[in-house]
């Protein structure tokens, strides 16, 4: 295992082949997965991993599998990847939890150590989120860890709201900040 950050309740660590398994436990649920384009099969989410893999090589993160620290089970993954939004490469702090694991306040725990990872470890200087405008509960998410809706833009075939935190709001989320283990 390789862990990449902790949290107060979860080991966020990297991805690898053998967590397919469970993340078809979000992948092939119809609920889970509403705001993207369709469902996964297994080879699909095969594909996933890899895509993950090669984002680790290339940018040196990506998307982690996030377990529950004190039983070690799966609980979903979040992270970060570069996305293309309008022509500019951004880095997206994304998560998917298993359902359930809604209503926890699990994947804001670990959105907001994505955030810090991608601040103060990587240096970033702008991270976006990129969520269906129907999803309540991920605007909220990405609202609660200092995000804020910038734009719409269309992608995936469908429209997008961009939430997004930078330099200026800094501070903002500084204050937010939920403590690192490095």
């Amino acid at each position: 295992m390789h862990k990449v950050l902790e949290t107060k309740r979860l080991v966020l660590r990297r991805m690898e082949m053998a967590d397919v398994d469970d993340l078809m436990g979000i992948f092939s649920d119809p609920v889970a997965m509403r705001y993207y384009p369709a469902t996964k099969s297994r080879e699909e989410a095969e594909g996933w991993v890899r895509w993950t893999l090669d984002s680790y090589a290339e940018h040196g993160f990506g998307q982690w599998v996030a377990t529950l620290k004190d039983s070690g089970e799966f609980a979903g993954q979040c992270g970060l990847t570069v996305q293309e939004v309008e022509g500019v490469d951004e880095v997206e702090i994304g998560y998917l939890f298993l359902r359930r694991f809604w209503g926890r306040g699990l994947a804001t725990e670990a959105a907001t150590a994505a955030r810090d990872h991608g601040f103060y470890a990587l240096g970033r200087e702008r991270l976006v989120s990129l969520i269906d405008p129907r999803n309540t509960a991920s605007r909220r998410v990405a609202e609660k860890i200092g995000l804020a809706l910038e734009k719409e833009v269309w992608k995936w075939n469908k429209r997008v709201c961009v939430y997004a935190v930078g330099d200026e709001d800094r501070q903002h989320v500084v204050n937010k900040r939920v403590p690192l283990p490095f």
